[in-house]
């Protein structure tokens, strides 16, 4: 399936205060919208993903999984600055005729929110059956349950936090670091900085896994001195995201989730927090080392009708993307209980 676009033609107003003269958003649809308008199932992707749930979230989505088309109209939005179809650092600037690259006006969660405000509207969707992300997905759709509670009934948020933690921060400028080591970075061509985000997907990969995980899989056979199996599968899986990706996206991106604070404006975090109506199921992974457990339980005591599911589970972070059938059976449990007050019997193992 091929992504649509939406252009809204008019000045998109960040929460910085500046401006981007023009918006496009690439999105995907899948199966429609019932009669009832009580089927939209809204998915917020996370950092380097693309608006094609289907194909990334295989297990959860998909024609004959728990999120499928003949059940559920499924709407996946490309974010605000990532290179999958909607504006970002390479589209052209309209008011210099030239691609942004690091002119690209800083933006927060809230501004990647208020774009898929507007393609919500544009598609007609005023209810939101249940919105669920994972990490900057969890962040954007904690975010919009704040921002629009009415829309919202409801909510799904898989290891993430209320606001980036300082670790994480930590994480995302030693990846930016890397970016502009690379000279490249700064010739403002499409592969510019293309070393450097290399080396700074090596470095997130280490905060998306375990120890646990790299001493399984990458376990050495042999007994030679080079050419080592974890070596090579930072190698790989940095030029792999090379090949699909660009540097000035990634940079942005990474600052992105640096700005995630649901309390910023909002009298604190727990204040934003209370305001939340939506039915909440929170799920965190016990041996995720970027999101750890204790913030998806800080999100579980905070909003008020809320659930809290915790999976053991053997890739860490990144098994919020890989374990789908325990989420499948989680969130499949937590969408049929009627959630009064607190509810933490939601457990799952991997």
């Amino acid at each position: 399936m091929n992504t649509q676009i939406f252009k809204y033609q008019q000045p998109f107003e960040l929460e910085s205060g500046k401006q981007l003269l023009e918006l496009e958003i690439g999105f995907h649809t899948y199966g429609t919208l019932n009669k009832q308008r009580n089927n939209v199932v809204w998915v917020c992707h996370a950092l380097t993903a693309n608006s094609d749930v289907l194909d990334w979230w295989k297990g959860l989505f998909g024609e004959n999984d728990y999120f499928n088309p003949e059940e559920h109209y499924i709407v996946c939005a490309n974010i605000l600055g990532s290179t999958y179809g909607t504006t970002s650092p390479l589209s052209v600037n309209p008011a210099t005729g030239l691609p942004y690259y690091l002119t690209f006006p800083d933006y927060t969660i809230r501004d990647i929110v208020k774009a898929h405000q507007l393609l919500a509207n544009h598609l007609g969707v005023d209810s939101i059956e249940v919105l669920l992300g994972g990490s900057l997905g969890g962040q954007q759709a904690l975010e919009w349950s704040i921002m629009e509670p009415n829309r919202i009934k409801n909510l799904v948020l898989i290891a993430t936090n209320a606001r980036h933690s300082p670790w994480g921060i930590a994480f995302n400028e030693s990846q930016r670091l890397a970016l502009s080591a690379d000279t490249t970075f700064y010739n403002n061509t499409p592969d510019g900085g293309s070393k450097g985000l290399k080396a700074a997907r090596s470095i997130a990969l280490i905060s998306y896994r375990t120890y646990k995980t790299y001493g399984v899989t990458q376990q050495e056979q042999t007994d030679e001195l080079h050419n080592y199996r974890a070596a090579s599968y930072q190698n790989y899986q940095g030029q792999k995201l090379v090949n699909r990706f660009n540097a000035y996206s990634y940079w942005y991106l990474t600052k992105v989730m640096d700005s995630h604070n649901v309390g910023r404006n909002r009298q604190g975090v727990e204040r934003a927090l209370s305001t939340i109506t939506a039915k909440t199921l929170v799920i965190g992974i016990k041996s995720d080392v970027l999101f750890p457990i204790e913030e998806q339980q800080y999100l579980f005591r905070q909003i008020p009708k809320a659930a809290l599911a915790e999976i053991d589970s053997f890739y860490g972070h990144d098994g919020f993307l890989i374990d789908t059938e325990n989420l499948t059976n989680i969130i499949s449990s937590f969408l049929k209980t009627d959630v009064k007050g607190k509810i933490i019997d939601l457990q799952q193992t991997a």
